[in-house]
């Protein structure tokens, strides 16, 4: 799905007043019925993501993580089967997963007079019933499964839905009959920093050559867009030639604009395919025909 900048601007506008939950999530769709759940979720998670750096620093000042953390014992005192952390990281704007992780540090802290160590604090992340402390548990896995920007089953998730794109990739090519080395096969080969896919035969798409293709289970939108170009594209190109970029959630359509210097972006797999062979054969053809016609 291709989006004009102006249509983005506007997506990303409603978002500023939604906090990552599942229910805002819903509340989104409802506003933008005829864009999918997939990109609407990656375009608020983009600009979620922006907003997190940009208030981050104020939650971490220590004066307010202590009031956070007095605040959770007191309330949970009161209501102690209610997911107060939940509630509070969407009363002061904050990922509830980068709450729950404020928390669980204190918590520890608390418990075992030192900083614990990261391991330790991510492991009980990703499986809360390893908390001594069944409240903070159960509060800790209510934020996890509430948020949908960050937190260790998010990670997961990009992580399934990235290899399932890829996987989705190299079916199309394998369709098309078309000779590839993947990331994998690459990296035995020595290569340190490659794109998803190098084409061992080149092909033409809309009439420019591409050597190479990277999967990106995402929207593109001009922050990540050019972050990628600028530490992975260009390189890319250098070392390869020009290439493909498929973002399978959409991008801003005023980002296709490096065709002519060598990279192409598509939102879903090509259609029209040529190899360089077939395109060889064809100009052959089509200048035997002409001779005969003389």
């Amino acid at each position: 799905m291709r989006l004009s900048r102006a249509e983005y601007k506007e997506i990303a506008r409603w978002t500023e007043q939604l906090r990552p939950t599942r229910q805002c999530m819903k509340m989104l769709k409802d506003r933008f019925p005829h864009h999918s759940q997939s990109t609407l979720l990656s375009i608020f998670s983009l600009e979620y993501q922006k907003r997190t750096k940009r208030t981050m620093s104020r939650h971490h000042v220590p004066d307010v993580m202590e009031r956070y953390y007095q605040r959770y014992l007191n309330e949970t005192k009161v209501r102690p089967t209610a997911p107060v952390l939940l509630e509070l990281a969407n009363e002061v704007d904050l990922s509830p997963a980068l709450m729950a992780r404020i928390i669980l540090d204190r918590f520890l802290k608390d418990m075992d007079g030192e900083m614990p160590s990261k391991t330790v604090l991510n492991s009980m992340l990703k499986e809360p019933s390893l908390i001594q402390d069944h409240i903070l548990a159960n509060n800790i896995y209510q934020c996890t499964i509430n948020d949908c920007c960050y937190g260790p089953l998010v990670d997961c998730i990009k992580h399934a839905v990235g290899q399932e794109h890829e996987v989705l990739l190299r079916d199309k090519l394998m369709e098309r009959n078309l000779s590839f080395l993947d990331e994998n096969q690459l990296r035995t080969m020595g290569y340190d920093k490659t794109p998803d896919i190098i084409l061992e035969v080149p092909v033409a798409v809309e009439g420019h050559i591409i050597h190479w293709i990277e999967s990106k289970a995402s929207f593109g939108d001009d922050h990540s867009h050019r972050t990628y170009l600028n530490e992975q594209f260009w390189s890319y190109w250098n070392r390869f030639g020009p290439g493909l970029v498929i973002y399978w959630y959409g991008f801003i359509e005023e980002l296709d604009c490096q065709r002519d210097r060598g990279i192409l972006l598509k939102d879903c797999f090509p259609t029209d395919i040529i190899t360089l062979c077939h395109a060889t054969e064809l100009e052959q053809m089509s200048e035997s025909q002409k001779e005969d016609k003389e």
